[in-house]
């Protein structure tokens, strides 16, 4: 089979497809990729023989260079030839969806990784992404979702089958990169990075910018520092707020327990340091962060958002909280903190749920999907 993955941005590709696209190669079917190559295209990629189409899809809908990305998609996928068009993210997959759509012999999937519109979201989203994702469905022939909540709306769409909307478990994650650490271990990676066994270290991978909040979890330790002194909040990522932020922690007099440390490819070792795996995202779809620190064996905090609530158990592997309760984060920070059984307990289920959402079974789900497609 030819297929054709669409993502608005090459950093899609990077960051959650690799594998299976490797997949899918190595199962003798011909992958191509369609994105806007916003940085070096990931070697694997030439490795694997995927030809790659740079459109210059924009992550705003009503950009006008999206106008000239929908001819060429349509272009492409005319003289191609694919047999399955495989879309992700909002925009890339509207112009895609809707270009294909008088295009015989072709099935197109859509995976949504969190649709913009969401309970408790801004109106406009609504008035905006809901009608786009509506009319976009009428020309899908899946739609695959990631958490409860998406699963729910995407039912109320019409496609062009029927029983054609599936759940699966996200985009799946490496178990076996991730692991507990023993304390002789712990201790000796914490001398690594400059960091003590007394240090109570809370850790969030995420882009530094609105949506992920993080100005919630710097508030929330100024209010814990004095009962908890030795408490480390490591955030990692780079994003259009990071000044701000680093402004906040200052103004709180907080530096020194809020570390910014920037973009890392060793997410596995700062998560083996840590001893709680905090989230103070506005919305998810499934969010890997939380899975990862998940598939270290920790306790979870984080807001109450989709996604975040798919993965966190109230009581049973961390706590789930209101989207601007620092308050309530800053009294589960102090629980956790308290209690080391609490954490060993939380952490333990943490290992247990996780195993649900690795990459292995996701693969296999994904696989599935594809068979009942070409059927």
């Amino acid at each position: 089979m030819k297929i054709l993955f669409v993502t608005t941005v090459s950093s899609t590709v990077d960051a959650f497809l690799i594998p299976h696209i490797r997949l899918l190669v190595r199962q003798g079917h011909q992958v191509d990729v369609a994105f806007n190559i916003i940085r070096e295209v990931n070697p694997e990629l030439i490795k694997l023989g995927c030809e790659i189409h740079d459109i210059k899809f924009q992550r705003s809908p009503l950009k006008k260079q999206n106008l000239n990305a929908y001819k060429k998609i349509k272009k492409i996928v005319k003289n191609i030839g694919y047999d399955i068009i495989h879309t992700h993210t909002p925009i890339a997959s509207l112009l895609t969806r809707v270009a294909c759509r008088k295009m015989s012999n072709l099935k197109i999937l859509y995976t949504a990784h969190g649709f913009h519109f969401f309970k408790g979201a801004p109106i406009k989203n609504w008035l905006l992404f809901y009608p786009m994702e509506k009319i976009a469905a009428k020309y899908t022939d899946a739609i695959i979702t990631m958490n409860e909540e998406d699963y729910v709306f995407a039912n109320k769409f019409k496609l062009k089958s029927k029983n054609s909307i599936y759940k699966i478990h996200g985009v799946g994650i490496e178990l076996n990169k991730f692991s507990v650490q023993d304390s002789e271990r712990k201790s000796s990676l914490r001398r690594e990075y400059s960091y003590n066994n007394e240090d109570f270290i809370l850790f969030f991978a995420a882009e530094l910018n609105y949506n992920k909040h993080q100005d919630l979890l710097i508030n929330a330790v100024y209010q814990i520092i004095n009962k908890i002194p030795n408490v480390k909040l490591l955030l990692a990522g780079e994003g259009p707020l990071k000044d701000s932020y680093r402004e906040l922690a200052n103004k709180f007099g907080i530096s020194d327990s809020v570390n910014f440390l920037g973009y890392r490819n060793d997410i596995p070792n700062l998560l083996a340091i840590s001893d709680i795996g905090v989230s103070s995202s506005r919305r998810e779809g499934l969010p890997v962060n939380i899975l990862e620190a998940m598939a270290t064996g920790l306790p979870i905090i984080a807001t109450e958002c989709r996604g975040n609530r798919d993965l966190v158990h109230e009581g049973e592997n961390g706590y789930i909280l209101r989207e601007n309760d620092i308050e309530g984060f800053a009294r589960a920070i102090e629980e956790l903190y308290k209690s080391q059984n609490l954490r060993k307990t939380f952490g333990e289920n943490s290992l247990m749920f996780v195993k649900a959402y690795s990459l292995n079974d996701v693969l296999i789900e994904m696989r599935n999907i594809y068979l009942t497609m070409i059927k």
